[in-house]
């Protein structure tokens, strides 16, 4: 029991200290094996249909951020921070139902039948659907997977801070990103070099509603 209230305790100082953070020590660096950890960490979060439609660029070649600064807005932690992830969402991510059942059959985690079932039930539900809904679907899962990778980060010690301020098109382009993929948000990720800003949150009360809705 003792354990288990350590583990609560440490998980609620993560969500509590986890600030934006805007400038970063431009000296620091984090290595691509740490970067590899934190993101091992994030894919761990749910996803529609487990189809993992997640895809990132990490951007930590100093001459890439520089060309990527304008593309976001010239804001200053994009060159400071030690990377810049860039998470992007597959609208197509269906297409990889049978290897992620293969997956799953090999772990022993589904029986071959259970394992014919949902890939072709899968397939088949996603690849009729819209592509705005598809589209919805890689936007949630990417936002799923990104506060999973800021609180990763910050669980160990560090900093981070999501940007939706960019120009989408032009980041297109830098990176010839296929149209199938969503951008969903950019990451910074590094060690501040001051101290995110604290913020208020409107009360519990205003915004949560109890077996209904009422403005």
């Amino acid at each position: 029991m003792a354990t288990d209230l350590k583990v609560e305790q440490e998980f609620s100082k993560v969500i509590r200290e986890r600030h934006s953070v805007r400038k970063y020590d431009p000296s620091w660096k984090i290595s691509d094996e740490e970067i590899k950890e934190l993101l091992g960490e994030a894919i761990l979060a749910p996803s529609s249909s487990n189809l993992q439609p997640w895809r990132f660029i990490v951007i930590n070649n100093q001459e890439l951020k520089e060309k990527l600064l304008p593309v976001a807005n010239n804001q200053q932690q994009v060159v400071d921070a030690s990377a810049v992830i860039a998470v992007l969402g597959d609208t197509e991510a269906y297409r990889n139902a049978e290897t992620i059942f293969d997956q799953a059959l090999e772990a022993g985690f589904i029986t071959p039948e259970v394992r014919d079932m949902m890939a072709t039930n899968t397939y088949n539900a996603y690849s009729g659907m819209s592509p705005e809904r598809l589209k919805d679907i890689a936007l949630v899962d990417g936002g799923l997977i990104s506060m999973q990778l800021m609180l990763a980060a910050k669980a160990k010690g560090y900093d981070t801070v999501p940007m939706g301020g960019y120009n989408a098109g032009a980041f297109r382009e830098l990176f010839q990103i296929p149209q199938r993929y969503a951008t969903v948000i950019l990451i910074a990720l590094g060690k501040a070099a001051v101290e995110g800003r604290p913020t208020v949150r409107l009360p519990l009360e205003d915004v949560t509603h109890w077996n209904g809705f009422q403005a």
